[in-house]
């Protein structure tokens, strides 16, 4: 195995998307990378979350992978989060299609990899600027109902969208995630845009040719594969393949079950941390 600590070239910048500048953490490998990946976050999670899987792809699979965060979250944040205007789906819509074309515009000549997570690839088939991407992979990603939560998680997600955190949101002016064990803060339209899906049957759906795009993957034409996690009670499995009837026909679907690979647990975010990296070949694998 190659030195991670020596063989990666790190890059730190900002790219625009809109009226905004995200900021962002590139991972080059030593030689010419083969491909260029761009990595879409989970909601709440900031970039650094993915940086072992980051340095990875590129010390170990010879690819240039962009980590980033969204509009007013983590490293992108610039004024008081009570003030930001920034939406869940100006995450997807408008900011995830910006850090395509950021990565395009780099490596013209490489063939363009995305890898969502979670809402990382939830609205992909929604999206504008698709079409050079060639392959999708997604990971935990799926339309969720709070009512498709197994017990006893489904009682912290009814909380969640009917019990303190709403009330946290109207009083605070954003959602203070860090002290209600969330983990990190998020805009308020963020947390309402979200609530509003996972509160509504279909999640976004109803809202497709109204406030939201139609889904449209056949512009992308590119490989799709969502994995699904047997112990993921954020996002089910069942969540999951509703999201791969958007991506198509052609969608591939994929169960990981821990005891598997030899793992004691992945849930919903542990596909990426560094003491579940025997599941990272199975995630790219051609």
């Amino acid at each position: 195995m190659l030195d991670m600590q020596t063989s990666v070239g790190v890059e730190d910048f900002h790219f625009p998307s809109g009226s905004a500048q995200l900021s962002a953490r590139l991972y080059l490998p030593a030689g010419t990378p083969r491909v260029a990946v761009v990595i879409n976050s989970a909601t709440g999670v900031p970039r650094e979350y993915y940086q072992h899987f980051a340095t990875w792809l590129a010390t170990e699979r010879g690819m240039a992978c962009l980590t980033y965060d969204y509009r007013d979250f983590g490293h992108s944040l610039t004024g008081p989060l009570a003030a930001s205007t920034a939406t869940m789906s100006d995450w997807a819509l408008i900011d995830m299609p910006a850090a395509y074309a950021e990565m395009q515009r780099r490596f013209p000549d490489l063939p363009l990899w995305v890898i969502g997570h979670s809402v990382g690839a939830m609205l992909g088939p929604l999206q504008p600027g698709i079409e050079p991407i060639a392959r999708m992979i997604c990971v935990c990603s799926g339309l969720v109902h709070h009512s498709d939560h197994p017990w006893p998680y489904q009682a912290l997600a009814r909380l969640f969208w009917f019990g303190h955190a709403p009330l946290l949101v109207k009083t605070l002016g954003y959602l203070p995630g860090r002290a209600i064990g969330f983990g990190t803060d998020l805009p308020p339209g963020v947390y309402w845009e979200w609530r509003r899906w996972c509160t509504t049957p279909g999640a976004y759906l109803p809202e497709t040719g109204h406030r939201l795009p139609k889904p449209d993957w056949g512009r992308a034409g590119a490989r799709v594969d969502l994995f699904a996690c047997a112990d993921d009670d954020t996002i089910p499995p069942a969540c999951v393949w509703r999201l791969a009837d958007l991506y198509g026909d052609t969608a591939r679907r994929h169960l990981l079950r821990p005891k598997e690979h030899g793992l004691r647990d992945i849930g919903h975010l542990g596909a990426f941390t560094r003491r579940n990296a025997a599941l990272w070949p199975r995630l790219i694998a051609q």
